[in-house]
């Protein structure tokens, strides 16, 4: 009999995104998506985004789960970091939010691991991702950009028929 596969909570900024990851992840673990995105604007890009990842839960059969969306909240999180760079110090404080509730879900679902799918963007810096996420014992730093997993996420999210973003997610985000 085949050991039984651990759970992880992947924390999912998108479903393209989370196409690769997922796909890595599965054969060692029992993947739960955790949509956790208050960053995203306008609210009709924040649900367009969760229906598709809702579309890959259920084209792959795995459980998905959403956070409470609350971007006043994320908002008050990063203020003061608004005019800074993509990349930059407010993209630090978007992902130590994010990986703060993907910790509390994992916690509150008994989940002993979690990861994110922002490393797989070519646009994120995954040690920076990492380093947050040292401050929670659960946390599995995956780099999933390595062994071109960016350009595996485009050829799976087009398979499916996901939508694609053209922007992170904050309003910020999307400016020239």
């Amino acid at each position: 009999m085949a050991p039984e596969k651990g759970r992880i909570l992947l924390h999912t900024c998108c479903g393209p995104c989370a196409t690769t990851c997922v796909e890595r992840l599965v054969p060692d673990y029992e993947v739960i998506l955790f949509f956790s995105n208050s960053n995203i604007a306008p609210e009709a890009e924040y649900l367009k985004r969760l229906e598709h990842a809702g579309r890959l839960a259920q084209i792959l059969g795995i459980a998905i789960r959403e956070d409470v969306y609350d971007h006043r909240a994320w908002l008050e999180h990063i203020r003061g970091l608004e005019d800074e760079p993509e990349r930059g110090k407010r993209c630090e404080k978007c992902f130590a939010f994010s990986l703060a509730r993907t910790a509390a879900m994992a916690g509150d679902l008994r989940i002993p691991a979690f990861t994110t799918s922002l490393s797989v963007s070519r646009y994120k810096s995954s040690p920076t991702i990492f380093s947050l996420g040292r401050a929670y014992q659960a946390f599995e730093a995956i780099d999933f950009k390595k062994r071109n997993g960016y350009a595996r996420s485009i050829e799976l999210s087009r398979q499916y028929g996901l939508y694609r973003q053209t922007y992170c997610g904050c309003e910020f985000s999307m400016r020239p």
